[in-house]
């Protein structure tokens, strides 16, 4: 029962997860090394207009969504570094 609870809360979590939301943001000049923990930081410190930074709008409550979107951005570390740096993949699927 509390491992099936606590899916739940992680799943609720990653709608509004800040990383999950700049992921796919795709604005040209937005931040992409930790970029989630970045927004939620931004907000926290009373930035105005996320959408027109990030690309993303910012989570209700960003101080409960910044642990999770920093262990994230961490994970994703490698990927977003090789963004930032131009480096892209080709992935192409099926035979």
């Amino acid at each position: 029962m509390k491992r099936a609870l606590l899916g739940v809360l992680l799943l609720a979590q990653l709608g509004g997860c800040a990383t999950v939301r700049t992921l796919d943001a795709n604005k040209p000049g937005a931040p992409v090394v930790y970029a989630g923990t970045r927004l939620d930081l931004y907000v926290m410190n009373g930035g105005c207009c996320p959408a027109d930074r990030f690309g993303a709008e910012a989570p209700t409550y960003p101080g409960l969504d910044l642990p999770g979107s920093a262990l994230l951005d961490t994970v994703l570390l490698p990927l977003s570094l090789l963004t930032a740096l131009g480096v892209g993949f080709n992935a192409t699927g099926g035979l």
